[in-house]
């Protein structure tokens, strides 16, 4: 198993095991996702542009529309970031069509790893289930995928600032969309929609009604920890290129090697996970003490989740039968979070696979959605 975000790209692979193979799959990176120069002042969530788009392969009958929208950047500029907004086909219910918030998982910094971009927008299969069941998506691509801004890739902050602003952003474009919504994502996705309650604790958006995070979630910090002592240790130039991201002032050369920057110069080149290579050592990677730079720290720190109330409840869905270990990291979490008094409710399903866990667990999601949009109490089962 790699280091780091090496996890969150088998899982968020898993879900995408039904792409359409070759060109077929991805679409052109079109003009639409150009940034204008010098970018307009706007406010957080304020749309910039949309467009429809009719090229998207889902088992559903529905409308959609790219949206292009202020968003903040992970030192808090304003930058554009880009999405879709999927509409289920017929006419909404009285108070319009309840909104899922997609956070979607690892998929690589380049702009043309943006989901937006692919037919079956990475997760087919299962937004085309959400908006059977009459929800409307609106899945944020992350500002740097799809636009032209650099990528925070990792952060989940910055991707949680696209998640909410998209709201916004989708409802000056589609207005028959309901004003409740609740956030929710696989791997990466799990830690940016938890995200997205914690950063609702400063917003207080009563419209929120909660987060969802599905096949666990684990802080960067931790999974390091965990995997330090494996001779194989990958990833590392996406972690050197967040960081960057976060924190102009990073030296590279504080962290990677002359081996590991050739490497990093392919990050914002391609959608791989850069490892499809020979097994590279740590030692030959990264230098002594790397994670000891103040910006390295910095950026694992503002990683942790479980550090700020979440303004909402929670739920968890994690595989119990989990070889990395991310079941454990999960529930550390929890308890992190369950200590401040969030309100978290952890499930564990038998499955370790992303896409199963997703599948196996929709009654469960929908069961919760469909309480927090009657007013029901979220329950808890925090220790």
């Amino acid at each position: 198993m790699p280091f780091g975000a090496a996890w969150i790209v088998a899982r968020g692979q898993t879900a995408a095991s039904t792409h359409l193979s070759g060109s077929r799959r991805q679409l052109p990176l079109t003009t639409f996702y150009d940034t204008p120069k010098p970018l307009p002042a706007g406010k957080a969530g304020e749309l910039i542009r949309s467009e429809p788009i009719d090229e998207y392969y889902l088992s559903a009958d529905f409308s959609a529309f790219r949206i292009l929208y202020h968003s903040r950047s992970a030192s808090g500029q304003d930058v554009a970031a880009s999405g879709v907004v999927l509409e289920p086909e017929g006419r909404p219910p009285a108070r319009g069509w309840p909104v899922i918030a997609w956070a979607h998982g690892f998929t690589g910094a380049a702009r043309q790893c943006a989901p937006s971009l692919l037919r079956n927008l990475y997760y087919g299969p299962f937004l085309s289930m959400y908006l059977n069941l009459g929800y409307a998506v609106v899945a944020a691509d992350y500002t740097g995928l799809g636009t032209d801004s650099r990528s925070a890739v990792l952060d989940v902050s910055s991707d949680a600032s696209d998640v909410i602003y998209s709201i916004a952003a989708a409802h000056a474009a589609i207005p028959q969309l309901g004003s409740k919504w609740v956030a929710m994502g696989p791997s990466l996705g799990g830690n940016v929609a938890v995200g997205v309650a914690e950063m609702e604790g400063a917003i207080r958006d009563s419209n929120f009604l909660g987060s969802i995070a599905i096949s666990g979630m684990a802080d960067l910090k931790d999974i390091y920890e965990r995997r330090s002592n494996q001779k194989s240790s990958q990833m590392l130039e996406f972690v050197a290129y967040a960081v960057k991201t976060a924190y102009p002032d990073f030296n590279l050369r504080d962290m990677l090697t002359e081996k590991a920057l050739a490497a990093y110069q392919q990050v914002d080149e391609t959608c791989s996970s850069l490892d499809n290579g020979p097994a590279v050592s740590a030692n030959e990677m990264v230098k002594e003490n790397w994670q000891k730079n103040e910006f390295v720290v910095k950026f694992l720190g503002r990683n942790v989740l479980g550090q700020k109330p979440a303004y909402g409840p929670i739920l968890v869905i994690s595989g119990e039968v989990d070889p990395d270990g991310l079941a454990a990291m999960s529930k550390s979490t929890v308890d992190r979070m369950c200590k401040q008094g969030d309100r978290v409710q952890f499930d564990k399903l038998p499955e370790s696979q992303t896409g199963m866990v997703i599948g196996d667990s929709v009654r469960d999601q929908m069961a919760w959605i469909d309480a927090r949009l009657a007013g029901r109490n979220a329950t808890s089962n925090c220790q």
